[in-house]
């Protein structure tokens, strides 16, 4: 089993910048893709970003494309999103996956077993 954490969470004014945090345990990190989605207020849980285990391939959400990026150091089992020109939009509860299946786009929620409890980001504006 796969336990995640999320930390790093908080409010921000608009054009600001958070790095999140998911420290994971109970399983080497090395072999998982992991990835960040969100769910806003009355929307539904949305792709943020996600990387291979390698760490060389990264796929994003056209909508963060260019501010967000996701890292990871499995050394210290964790995964980072770094938040860059935060906007209100931005504001959700954001959340991180980890997954091992292969046969599923890393933009699908299928693809992740594990998830975390989620950490609240707020943007004002």
């Amino acid at each position: 089993q796969v336990q995640l954490v999320e930390s790093g969470g908080g409010l921000v004014q608009a054009g600001g910048s958070l790095r999140l945090s998911c420290a994971v345990s109970g399983r080497t990190l090395r072999f998982y893709k992991m990835a960040w989605f969100r769910r806003a207020p009355g929307k539904e849980r949305e792709f943020v970003g996600s990387i291979w285990p390698d760490g060389d391939i990264t796929s994003y959400a056209d909508s963060v494309k260019g501010r967000f990026t996701v890292s990871r150091d499995d050394a210290k089992s964790t995964v980072y999103l770094q938040m860059n020109n935060l906007q209100s939009e931005d504001s959700a509860v954001y959340y991180c996956a980890a997954g091992l299946k292969s046969t599923v786009s890393v933009r699908s929620s299928r693809a992740y077993e594990f998830w975390g409890q989620g950490t609240q980001v707020t943007v004002s504006s």
